[in-house]
């Protein structure tokens, strides 16, 4: 499997079907007794930015914690929780009990809700044009 083109980049579900993000990055275990191994998958801006640059990534991870947005660190999914490589990959994980929507959840609070007129603040919801 060639893993920069099969993986990274790919748009992750959680085991509901929701989006959870894409694979920014890839860990790999280094093994004495044979060749690397796949430790975690990444979801998160840190592990995006430092594709970049690593400077950047730190940079983003700061900004996150000062933020309070999350910890800084991106979500790592071990490969035993991959339910599905397929043109999605399906993970058997929820995406509400991860931090994977973490800046999704932090803009609509902090932003989109304040917005007049968004809908956001009185808790309804703008899907389905009612």
């Amino acid at each position: 499997m060639d893993l920069v083109r099969q993986v990274l980049d790919e748009q992750v579900l959680d085991r509901r079907e929701e989006y959870m993000g894409k694979v920014d990055g890839i860990v790999l275990e280094m093994r004495d007794d044979g060749p690397p191994r796949v430790a975690f998958l990444e979801i998160g801006a840190p592990a995006l930015a430092r594709r970049f640059s690593p400077l950047l990534g730190d940079w983003i991870a700061a900004l996150a914690r000062h933020l309070g947005v999350s910890d800084g660190e991106p979500l790592r999914v071990p490969p035993a929780r991959v339910l599905e490589w397929d043109v999605d990959i399906k993970l058997d994980l929820d995406a509400r009990d991860t931090s994977a929507m973490a800046w999704e959840h932090w803009v609509e609070d902090r932003i989109v809700r304040r917005i007049p007129g968004s809908g956001a603040s009185s808790g309804k919801s703008t899907k389905g044009g009612k």
